[in-house]
């Protein structure tokens, strides 16, 4: 059966999963039968074949991600070399993602980006929601390397560019339907319908739910379920030389959280049944251990009365967008996107590792941001594209932390003398943040033909950024030990006020000027080689998850200077596709979080902040290739190098020691990923077609923790194996297979290494597989 480029494409890339040159759209001429298969992207916010852009940029279509079963982001982790896709260990909507050794370190709105998230043209600066589910998608492009100059701040790492479908002028749509283990269960559905010659709308909605798949060994339950359902609507209007696209989202999501407690409380706390620990005992101990996870999964919640709650993420999002172009005007193509987005997330931790009641914590964020682009592109001449535009983004968020410590049925503390006996009180703290942020830019960049083979590229972008920041930390202890998160004691009485660390408002403004030059020469009509230098910018900010009243800030911007060289080429008559491109990027003014203690007895006091602590080296290779020897059959290959270690970081301890990390590895950065799949797509006879295919991905070990080289941070190299078989009736209906993480390897996705006696683990996803079946009219 003939099938179009779009959805060939698709079926070779279940490869997506484990290598970058993936597909997103066809090109509008002709497409060879056998051979590659060329590739539109927009990542640098105007069509090119991807073998034509001078820099590292991968693309994933979206029939690959249904092909796949990734339901969110994370579930394209190995997709693209270099490229790390996880979560925090108690907020499982939130993205963590680094590119080439570079990423986030804090889970709160006020540390910022450093890989950009862009949904439909509008730039996300809550990473809160990112991993909230993906239905009708039509590409995801990830671009390598820093984009400050088209993306604008917090792009240092990288962009990864979300673009969703567009209504068409046909009426066509499609259901989908899901079930796998875990109870795994996902319907969906999308209608396309045109409403005359120049307007069309499309509505998309999907739901997808699964239980847990850690196991409470107190009750049995199951842990980190997810509940998400999407509802997305867009109306496009088309008049030839003008063009307006209006989509709205809403996104509802109630999960839980699969987190095991990496505990170390001392044995002898009378309020821990004997043996309870040595059975639960952290995966990441004892020192010296790399953190291997175990043959199972498995987690602890208290069951107390006054603790009936699970862990849970409830959050919903809404998000509006207009998308407006007019073309051949005396200025160029005039491009407008106003976007709005609004989100509230809840989030409820139990944070002890014990069968009772000890410490848990409860976090509310609400948060909204208005941005507007404009900018046009025009030709100048023969040989010079010149893009020019401004930038505005304005957001606001408030968020609200309740941490709560009960040790009534155990032992007491003398705040005098720090004797330790009966009756130790319990704890409240109250944690304010209410941070608004302003950024205004501009920006320019240009593509100059030198000669028929040579190009130029320079750009430049102007960005000011405004921050101000309020935020407190009251803390407070019940003397009957027990506290509820209003801070009373369960009858009533008010806790015993020890302090608020309350620092006036904080308010900053940064201004940074990044630029991007490169050169890129076209051996001939199927080999480009290219090489570039950019200069990417994170804004500075504040602390808002503060101990005392100095830790607020503010902390200063990062800089980093990337050099890129690259090859692009189709060989052996479009056979073979071998890209290679090789780094080295400076890193300097590094923004990291600084957790410590100050004073004794009485006056201990726990201190938190973020410091430009360090600089980094950082270098490597990426080489990927595609082979296609045959008519539907694709073979994938990756490998990637990745040198990213600090050049001086001097870390004081919790105890006031200062160690130098000089030459210790960043976090989420392994040394080696590597990747290799394949897919096949044919024809049974006249009616019916097959298409399956297998990946296996590998990672070496990394550290999840940005500060502190121990074991407990040291995550197992990774073996996933993911699998895939579809049959075709008609080019209309198909029924298939799934399988991801095939043979069930058990490793940890995140951590939280607390200095003190407790930290989190979060577990990645065991075996999951299931059946699937669509219908397409």
């Amino acid at each position: 059966m003939k099938r179009n480029a779009v959805r060939l494409l698709a079926g070779l890339s279940l490869a997506a999963m484990c290598q970058s040159q993936a597909f997103a759209q066809d090109i509008d001429e002709p497409q060879p039968t056998a051979g590659v298969r060329d590739i539109v992207v927009t990542a640098q916010k105007r069509e090119q074949n991807l073998q034509d852009v001078p820099i590292s940029v991968a693309a994933v279509g979206g029939d690959a991600v249904r092909d796949l079963n990734a339901g969110t982001l994370q579930g394209l982790e190995g997709a693209v070399p270099n490229v790390e896709i996880g979560t925090f260990s108690n907020t499982p909507n939130t993205a963590v993602f680094t590119i080439r050794g570079i990423g986030v370190i804090e889970p709160d709105p006020y540390a910022g980006n450093t890989v950009g998230i862009v949904v439909d043209g509008q730039p996300q600066f809550f990473s809160m929601g990112a991993l909230l589910d993906l239905y009708d998608v039509n590409r995801i492009e990830v671009l390598r390397g820093p984009q400050g100059t088209l993306f604008g701040a917090n792009t240092t790492g990288g962009v990864v560019n979300v673009i969703n479908n567009e209504p068409v002028n046909e009426f066509e749509g499609r259901v989908d339907a899901l079930y796998g283990n875990y109870d795994q269960f996902q319907i969906g559905g999308v209608l396309n319908v045109p409403l005359g010659d120049t307007l069309a709308a499309r509505f998309a909605v999907n739901h997808n739910e699964r239980d847990g798949y850690v196991t409470n060994v107190v009750n049995g339950e199951d842990m980190g379920h997810r509940n998400v359902t999407l509802f997305r609507a867009s109306l496009k209007y088309d008049s030839g030389n003008f063009e307006a696209l209006l989509t709205g989202e809403y996104d509802r999501a109630r999960n839980g959280s699969p987190i095991v407690v990496a505990g170390n409380v001392p044995a002898d706390v009378e309020y821990v049944p004997e043996g309870f620990m040595n059975m639960y005992a952290s995966p990441c101990l004892p020192a010296g251990t790399r953190c291997e996870a175990p043959d199972r999964y498995f987690s602890a919640r208290d069951g107390g009365p006054l603790n009936d709650t699970p862990d849970q993420s409830d959050m919903n999002n809404y998000r509006v967008i207009l998308d407006m172009t007019l073309s051949d005007t005396a200025i160029g193509d005039i491009t407008s996107i106003t976007a709005y987005r609004e989100f509230d997330l809840f989030e409820y931790t139990d944070q002890d590792g014990t069968p009772i009641f000890l410490i848990d914590t409860e976090r509310l964020t609400q948060g909204w941001q208005f941005s507007q682009e404009l900018r046009t592109s025009v030709e100048l001449g023969d040989s010079i594209d010149l893009l020019l535009g401004g930038f505005y983004m304005k957001t606001h968020y408030d968020h609200y932390q309740k941490l709560r410590i009960d040790f009534s049925g155990g032992v007491t503390y003398d705040f005098a003398t720090g004797d330790v006996t009966k009756g130790f009180p319990g704890l409240y703290q109250l944690n304010l943040q209410d941070q608004d942020n302003q950024s205004i830019s501009f920006f320019a960049q240009s593509y100059i033909d030198i000669t028929d083979r040579l190009k130029a590229q320079a750009g430049i972008r102007y960005t000011y950024e405004k921050t101000e920041m309020l935020a407190s930390t009251a803390t407070s202890f019940a003397p009957g030990g027990v506290t509820t998160f209003e801070g009373v004691a369960p009858d009533g009485t008010p806790n015993t006020d020890l302090g608020t660390a309350a620092p006036p408002l904080g308010t900053e403004s940064w201004n940074n000027v990044g630029w991007k030059l490169g050169l890129d020469y076209e051996v001939n009509p199927d080999v480009l080689v290219y090489g570039y230098w950019a200069r990417g910018f994170k804004s500075g900010g504040f602390t808002g998850r503060i101990g005392i009243p100095q830790d607020l800030g503010p902390y200063d911007p990062e800089k980093v200077d990337t050099f890129e060289v690259g090859l692009k080429g189709d060989f052996f008559d479009r056979l073979l596709r071998f890209n290679m491109a090789a780094f080295y990027t400076n890193y300097r003014d590094m923004q990291l979080a600084q957790i410590y203690f100050i004073g004794s007895g009485a006056d201990l006091v726990q201190g938190n902040t973020i410091l430009n602590a360090a600089s980094s080296d950082i270098w490597g290779v990426e080489l990927e290739t595609i082979l296609a020897p045959t008519e539907g059959l694709t073979i994938n290959a990756s490998l990637a190098y990745l040198s990213a270690e600090y050049a001086d970081f001097d870390y004081i301890l919790p105890t006031g020691e200062m160690i130098d990390l000089s030459g210790e590895r960043l976090q989420n950065a392994p040394k080696w990923t590597a990747s290799i799949g394949f897919m096949y797509e044919n024809d049974i006879s006249d009616a019916i077609g097959i298409r399956f295919g297998a990946n296996y991905q590998y990672s070496s070990e990394k550290l999840l923790t940005s500060i502190i080289d121990t074991a407990r941070a040291s995550i197992q190299p990774t073996h996933i194996v993911n699998a895939n078989a579809d049959l075709i009736f008609n080019e209309m209906y198909s029924i298939g297979v799934f399988a991801t993480n095939l043979f069930d390897e058990r490793y940890i996705n995140s951590v939280f290494d607390s200095p003190g006696t407790l930290g989190l683990t979060n577990y990645a996803p065991p075996r999951m597989y299931g059946v699937k079946a669509s219908v397409e009219f």
